[in-house]
This record gives structure tokens, C-alpha cells and sequence, in this order.
């Protein structure tokens, strides 16, 4: 990154100015909040065990709190709903479907290791992840939406944001909004719910000798297209290069060497001659792809470690003075009000303190406080890839 994307840009002006004080975190916006993150986060997490993959309910959820609040401004004549009550409801409802990826990332691994799924320990694994993920992303705000504010796109925060304005505006704007939205919903009830259409389309190459098992594929969703759109035609492009490598590449290269073995490779079933293109995929260039992403993770937390440590070294003097707000001056503006790092530093001690004593770590005392520890670490170090 360069020094001036590290640097705070003076000219940046937020939406609600900073000393404007509008009601935010009041009991209705929670409470509507809480109730779409678990609409949410449960059919999150039923797509992700289907899929492999979750929906981000962040626009869905900002479009349904300004559409419910509005609702009931007009039917029982309450005070309309602030957009920063809007964004507590998009904000709560967004984390049970973060919640909902992390369980169903997690879950499935602690089942091959040998644990049942009981309740008790969904429960600890979500409630303990969630503050762990929350109080490690506290000391990284000012590095990550401060200093990158130019640098990174924020695209999925980006086009919730949008929503929100043009939900307070009003007029025309918000009903593009909302025709956008059925149309959407529209497309997807005819394609999957009535099958009007294949939801992917897909043809294999042919014809050419020694180059077997190569397909190219193609699934027309709204979703994908409004995600394309919104992170813009460099990364979209680099997403399809990637399929492109793996159905026209890496598929057939490894049907072209494997054809010829007589027992199954690891971690196949079957001899890779008896796979299809799918079963290649799923069962080897899946790893691939997963030790790529690890990769890209590994050497992302390195990249942003510079901006990290000057960031929490920022937090600690902050903890020094006398600033209540945690800003690390007195007076802070609204929009750089953070949770003191005391609170951060003792929540931090407490979830050590929680973890180790739970039935997570099967290990003696000293084994629990080691992995407790460890996991904190390595929390507050993906925290950063995570965000990124």
C-alpha cells in the first residue's frame, strides 16, 4: 500500500455529519435486528451445508428494515426510523448470517475429528467465536475503514450503504431499489421454482484428442450478476479466470496423467479414468483451490501487518489517556468513538478465561490455557484477512 492510502483523507465527509446526534442503538432497532439475524443466519446456514457457500444478507436486510419500519410509521404513527437505526438493523441481521458461515465452517470439521453435535457445543462455538471475532476487529478500525478508506473498495458495504441513503431519500430512487429487488425475486422463483430455466448452463469441449474432461459452464443468477457488478470488472474477471483455469486447465491436466493409474489416488474414491469433470473438481482441485485461498490469506495478514501493528500500538495510547470514548482524544467525533481497549483488553482476558474452562480444548488445565491463548492469536490475525 502506498503511504498516501495509509494516510486518513481530510476530505471525506460522512453521510450523518459528525456531530449530528440521531438515535441509533435504540431497543426497536435491535430487536428488529436480532429477529432478521435469525431468519437470516438459519436459511444462511442451510445454504451453506447445501452449497458450500452463503448469500450476504446485508442488502436484503437493510432493504426489509426500511420497508417494516416505514410500515409502521404509517400504520401506528411512530417516529420514522433514522438511517443509523436502519444500519443497526442491517448490522445485526448481517452478523447471524456471519454467525451461520462460521457454524457451518466449523461444525462439520469438529464431526470428522470425532465430537457429537450437541447443542451446548454449537452454542459456546458461536457465542465465543462472535465476541472473539467483534473484539479483535476493534483495535483494526481505524487501519482498515480510516487509513484504507480510498484503498480498499468495501464493495458489499458500499452497496448497502447506498440502499440506506436512497431508503431515507425516498421518491424515485428508492423505488429503482425495490423494482431491482423483485426483479430479482421474480427471476429466481422462474428459474428455480418453477424451472423454467436451467439454473446452469454448461458444455463440454470435444473433439480434441487428449484434451478430455474439459467443460465450460456458465449459472445465470441475479445474485452473481449484482456481485459482479458491484466489485467491479477487475476482480470479477480474475473469479472467472479462475473457473476458467480449473474446467479448461487443471481438469483435464489431471484426467490426461491420472487416465493411466489402476488404483484410486487420494483422496479419490474411484480411479480418476472412471470421474467425471465434477468428481475431478470436488475431489482434487478443490484442495487446490482451498491451499490457494490459504495462500492468498497467509500472505495478505503479512501485507497488512505494518498497518496492523501501527494500529493497535494507536489502541494502546488511546488506553493511556483519559478519553473515555477510547478515541485517544478528548472530544472525539461521533464517527471516531471506540469502544475503550480496557474493555477490549478485559473481554479478551475473559474469553481466554472462557474458553479454557469450557469442554472445547480436550486437554488438562495447562493445554486449555495454551489453545485458548492460541486461538485468540490467531483470531485477532485472521480477523485482518477476513476483513481485507
Amino acid at each position: 500500500m502506498s503511504s498516501a492510502a495509509d494516510a486518513p483523507t481530510p476530505s471525506f465527509r460522512p453521510h450523518v455529519p459528525d456531530d449530528a446526534e440521531l438515535p441509533e442503538l435504540t431497543v426497536r432497532a435491535v430487536a428488529l435486528g436480532s429477529l432478521l439475524g435469525v431468519i437470516f443466519g438459519a436459511s444462511s446456514l442451510y445454504l451453506f451445508l447445501k452449497v458450500s457457500m452463503t448469500v450476504s444478507a446485508s442488502i436484503p436486510v437493510a432493504v426489509l428494515a426500511i420497508t417494516i419500519f416505514r410500515g409502521l410509521s404509517r400504520a401506528f404513527g411512530l417516529r420514522r426510523a433514522t438511517i443509523l437505526e436502519n444500519n443497526i438493523v442491517q448490522t445485526a441481521g448481517s452478523a447471524g448470517e456471519s454467525i451461520a458461515f462460521g457454524v457451518g465452517a466449523t461444525m462439520p470439521a469438529l464431526m470428522l475429528l470425532g465430537y457429537g453435535l450437541d447443542w451446548s457445543r454449537v452454542m459456546l462455538v458461536s457465542v465465543l467465536g462472535g465476541l472473539l471475532g467483534i473484539l479483535m476487529m476493534i483495535p483494526l478500525r481505524k487501519a482498515f475503514i480510516v487509513k484504507q478508506h480510498r484503498a480498499l473498495p468495501y464493495p458489499e458495504g458500499t452497496a448497502c450503504a447506498k440502499v440506506l441513503m436512497v431508503g431515507e431519500r425516498g421518491g424515485s430512487n428508492a423505488r429503482t431499489v425495490f423494482l431491482g429487488f423483485g426483479l430479482g425475486g421474480i427471476y429466481k422463483l422462474l428459474m428455480q421454482g418453477l424451472k423454467l430455466w436451467p439454473a446452469e448452463w454448461d458444455r463440454a469441449v470435444t473433439g480434441i484428442k487428449g484434451y478430455s474432461k474439459a467443460t465450460v459452464a456458465m449459472e445465470p443468477d441475479p445474485t452473481l450478476l449484482g456481485v459482479g457488478y458491484i466489485i467491479g470488472p477487475r476482480i470479477a474477471s480474475i473469479m472467472v479466470g479462475g473457473g476458467l483455469l480449473t474446467s479448461l486447465m487443471l481438469v483435464p491436466m489431471i484426467a490426461y496423467f491420472g487416465e493411466g493409474l489402476t488404483a484410486p489416488l487420494p483422496p479419490g474414491q474411484v480411479k480418476i479414468a472412471e470421474m467425471s469433470a465434477g468428481q475431478i473438481s470436488g475431489q482434487y482441485v478443490r484442495y487446490i483451490g482451498a491451499g490457494a485461498v490459504a495462500t492468498g490469506g497467509i500472505l495478505s495478514m503479512l501485507n497488512a501487518l505494518p498497518l496492523i501493528l501501527s494500529s493497535l500500538a494507536g489502541s494502546l495510547k488511546a488506553l493511556k489517556s483519559s478519553d473515555p470514548a477510547g478515541g485517544g482524544e478528548a472530544g472525539a467525533p461521533r464517527t471516531d468513538r471506540d469502544i475503550p481497549m480496557g474493555l477490549v483488553l478485559l473481554g479478551t482476558l475473559g474469553l481466554v478465561g472462557l474458553i479454557a474452562a469450557s469442554h472445547l480444548i480436550p486437554a488438562d488445565p495447562v493445554g486449555r490455557v495454551a489453545g485458548a491463548v492460541l486461538i485468540v492469536l490467531f483470531g485477532f490475525l485472521f480477523v485482518t484477512v477476513s476483513s481485507r
